[in-house]
């Protein structure tokens, strides 16, 4: 048991810089509220539902952080600060990092399969500050999501989401994100190998579909030169 515990507190160390030490590691809200949803959980399996909410709700008034008893969760989770909520049938892995302001909601339950109407986070993902992750969707393993995204679709293997609705980056993560990355965030890389930025790369492709479609219009529109057409007629006038 200590030993998990320890492993436990460098997992958060691992992935967060700020604690200097165990004992500080082990004030952290996120760390809490995963104590007390697996007494919460360990009630909601023996179906004494009424004292699991009840640590629930304790749990919550000191820790901001709303896990339902039902909810599955994996080694080593971390709930990096808080104000987050995770509903009943979620499904998480391991070493799963989510940022603060995270919502795995759900649907309305007739649209959920088999009575699953919450996600399921697969190993070593990373959700961003302010995502919302709605339905019965599945994120694959090492997904991440970006701060502020709304993913309501399945998230492939080693996708990185990002925006309103979120969409795919169409980055190689599963080629290079092999690593922990803090919050999600991410550089492409060109031909050469040096980084850039993502969003630069994605704006100078649409500059150039922009110029495109301005060449397509003035041709057709008739501002450009047109070419010489053959005059009808036998005397060549």
């Amino acid at each position: 048991m200590f030993k998990r515990i320890t492993t436990y507190l460098d997992s958060i160390r691992a992935r967060d810089p700020a604690p200097r030490s165990r004992m500080e590691t082990m004030l952290y809200p996120g760390v809490w509220a995963l104590f007390y949803h697996r007494v919460a959980h360990r009630l909601y399996r023996a179906r004494l539902f009424f004292l699991a909410r009840m640590v629930n709700h304790f749990s919550r008034f000191l820790t901001a952080i709303d896990i339902h008893p039902g909810a599955k969760i994996g080694h080593n989770f971390f709930i990096d600060h808080g104000f987050t909520v995770i509903g009943e049938t979620a499904q998480i892995g391991d070493n799963v990092t989510i940022y603060q302001c995270v919502t795995l909601g759900g649907t309305n339950p007739t649209n959920g399969k088999g009575g699953k109407r919450h996600p399921t986070l697969c190993d070593n993902v990373i959700i961003g500050s302010g995502a919302q992750i709605i339905g019965p969707i599945v994120v694959g393993a090492r997904g991440r999501v970006g701060a502020n995204a709304v993913v309501t679709e399945d998230v492939p293997e080693g996708a990185t989401m990002i925006g309103l609705k979120a969409r795919s980056t169409l980055v190689p993560a599963e080629e290079w994100a092999k690593e922990f990355i803090p919050y999600g965030t991410f550089n492409c890389e060109d031909a050469d190998g040096n980084r850039i930025d993502c969003i630069e790369k994605l704006e100078g492709e649409i500059r150039l579909l922009r110029e495109e479609m301005a060449a397509i219009r003035a041709q057709a529109s008739g501002e450009l030169p047109l070419q010489p057409q053959k005059r009808s007629g036998t005397d060549g006038s």
